[in-house]
């Protein structure tokens, strides 16, 4: 399985999908979210889910990966630029904007994509996607855990791709 994205060039995020994009959420989260296209992947994949997470939080956070972008059941190879805002295709996830150091936004504004603002210097961003053999039972708002629970015995490849998006 090979995922690419349009909004990564030569292992950079393209400034819009972050702090120095023009689409934010009502609390000045970045909320344009990247596009993505998904390809050779196994013959029996039901859906597809993924997970953008930020490692290089862990020094900023006090120890946790800071979480962007949570969704499942996505049923087609491409998602487009900003289909996070605008979907009822797929399913959503909470990201970690609804933690106390995101400021706690709402459940219901931080089940979508929610862009990367590195606050001390260029974080590499690890998207990744996971080809399934069914729909996973999940509701709009789950958590990491539960989507990790929820594919065990499920997942037929994985993919991960890694930009950097400078502070």
């Amino acid at each position: 399985m090979i995922v690419t994205s349009s909004g990564i060039t030569d292992g950079k995020l393209h400034d819009k999908y972050g702090k120095r994009g023009t689409a934010f959420n009502e609390n000045g989260i970045p909320s344009c979210s990247i596009p993505l296209k998904i390809e050779k992947s196994p013959i029996n994949t039901v859906s597809y889910a993924l997970v953008l997470e930020d490692k290089d939080a862990y020094p900023v956070t006090r120890g946790f990966s800071w979480i962007h972008w949570l969704a499942a059941n996505i049923t087609k190879n491409e998602i487009q630029e900003n289909e996070s805002q605008n979907t009822n295709d797929f399913l959503q996830g909470l990201n970690s904007w609804t933690s106390i150091l995101g400021g706690r936004q709402t459940k219901a504004l931080s089940s979508f994509y929610g862009g990367m603002t590195p606050p001390d210097c260029p974080h590499l961003y690890e998207l990744h996607v996971y080809a399934l053999d069914s729909i996973l039972d999940l509701e709009n708002g789950f958590l990491l855990n539960e989507l990790y629970k929820k594919m065990d015995s499920h997942i037929l490849a994985q993919f991960t791709l890694k930009a950097l998006y400078d502070n």
